[in-house]
């Protein structure tokens, strides 16, 4: 019988139902899955879904039973993918969907930020209103999205959908041309240009090598209009302390992050030192979390695996 190992069933959280594959198999799930209790973990599996338990190639060199892997998320970092496909272990991921909720919480984030929404509730749970005197006070900056420029750095499925989103406020999304890369069409504004007209910049692309630190030091002291700054996409694609320094500087008006480089953060991570000012807000990587979209990604990672039972290619990323 198949054997089916879940190695970190915590990440999809408790209120998603798990329906598990319709043929027949042995089923293991464990909470959380460090990585040194993969090998063993894998060791007699015929098939494993993970999120973020990392499989290596040392962990296969133990899995000889070993046929496919099927990811909980999009991104693949966590897989040896050379390794499998050495050993010809499929492995498929998830896609498309988190086009609605990166999007929401993207743009719940801009809101907040450039409507001190924040500030202003802790201000009121403070005792400020009564302070005041009078029927409102004006402690925190308030700007409106309409006519502001958006600049997005990503235009795959989830950019799309903050270009829309940000349409219907009145914003002026432009698509960022990638860092160093000249020619890619009029669909891209210059990355210069970009830089320095942005109101709000927004981030959606992978981490890769090319897109490391893309945002540091000299890109923020490109930037004429003091934006706010988003990263709802992946951890590393800004250099963190360099991004502190920027709001010190003033360089910057604020920004709200879901994404760190290190998850959960360490306690000396420099986002984290500024937590008390009014112009930041840092979540805990939840952009992709709404209980639909949680819901999907089970759906797409249990179907993966019934389409390789039946000898059939579907998300193939090896």
């Amino acid at each position: 019988m198949t054997k089916i190992v879940f190695l970190d069933r915590d990440t999809v959280g408790p209120n998603v139902p798990l329906h598990r594959p319709s043929f027949d198999h042995e089923w293991v799930a464990h909470d959380a899955t460090a990585p040194e209790q993969v090998a063993e973990r894998i060791a007699d599996a015929d098939m494993v879904i993970t999120n973020k338990a990392p499989i290596r190639e040392a962990a296969l060199e133990r899995a000889s039973r070993l046929k496919a892997i099927s990811i909980a998320a999009t991104g693949y970092d966590v897989i040896d993918t050379d390794a499998c496909r050495e050993r010809g272990i499929a492995v498929a991921n998830v896609r498309g969907y988190a086009v609605n909720t990166v999007p929401e919480h993207t743009f719940a984030l801009i809101l907040a930020l450039r409507r001190s929404l924040i500030a202003y509730a802790a201000a009121v749970k403070a005792g400020r209103w009564q302070e005041s005197g009078q029927f409102c006070f004006f402690d925190y900056p308030i700007r409106d999205l309409a006519g502001s420029y958006l600049a997005i750095m990503g235009e795959g499925s989830i950019g799309q959908s903050v270009a829309d989103i940000a349409r219907a406020f009145g914003m002026k999304p432009h698509f960022v041309a990638h860092k160093g890369v000249d020619g890619l069409g009029p669909l891209y504004t210059p990355w210069d240009e970009a830089l320095e007209k942005a109101d709000v910049v927004t981030l959606h692309a992978p981490l890769t090598a090319k897109t490391k630190n893309m945002l540091a030091m000299p890109e923020f002291r490109a930037m004429k209009r003091r934006p706010l700054i988003v990263n709802t996409a992946r951890g590393g694609l800004v250099h963190e302390a360099d991004l502190v320094r920027a709001l010190e500087e003033g360089l910057i008006s604020g920004f709200g992050f879901d994404v760190l480089t290190s998850e959960p953060p360490k306690d000396d991570n420099p986002l984290l030192q500024v937590l008390d000012r009014p112009d930041v807000i840092v979540t805990p990587h939840v952009a992709w979390s709404s209980d639909e979209a949680r819901a999907e990604v089970w759906r797409q990672t249990v179907e993966a695996l019934e389409a390789f039972e039946r000898g059939e290619e579907l998300r193939r990323v090896v």
